[in-house]
């Protein structure tokens, strides 16, 4: 039976974690999300998530999107590559609905 859950393990908690991808990275760029990655040695993926302020001003907004993102990593997740992946969204969101979201999503993530 496949895990998907969403755990601490699976996801970049400190400032150094996201560095290590910042500085060298394959980046994906769609006209909504850039995406970084970074194989990182572990068994599994890790996701980190990056919405500026400036790009999205309502928080309500903001955790809407990420709610997305994770969402769409842990139903993908046994299948992606293990890898460091940072989702950073590029242009304003907000106005777009849930399967917008999620159909970009669907196209984004990088498959073993």
């Amino acid at each position: 039976m496949c895990n998907y859950f969403f755990k601490k393990q699976s996801r970049l908690l400190s400032t150094l974690q996201f560095q290590i991808v910042y500085r060298k990275h394959v980046k994906v760029i769609k006209s909504e999300f850039i995406y970084l990655g970074r194989i990182n040695g572990l068994n599994f993926p890790r996701l980190g998530i990056s919405i500026s302020k400036k790009k999205i001003k309502k928080s309500h907004d903001r955790n809407r999107i990420k709610r997305l993102i994770r969402e769409s990593f842990r139903s993908k997740q046994n299948k992606l590559i293990s890898m460091d992946i940072v989702i950073i969204v590029k242009k304003d969101l907000k106005l777009k609905d849930n399967k917008f979201i999620i159909h970009r999503l669907q196209n984004l993530w990088i498959y073993k």
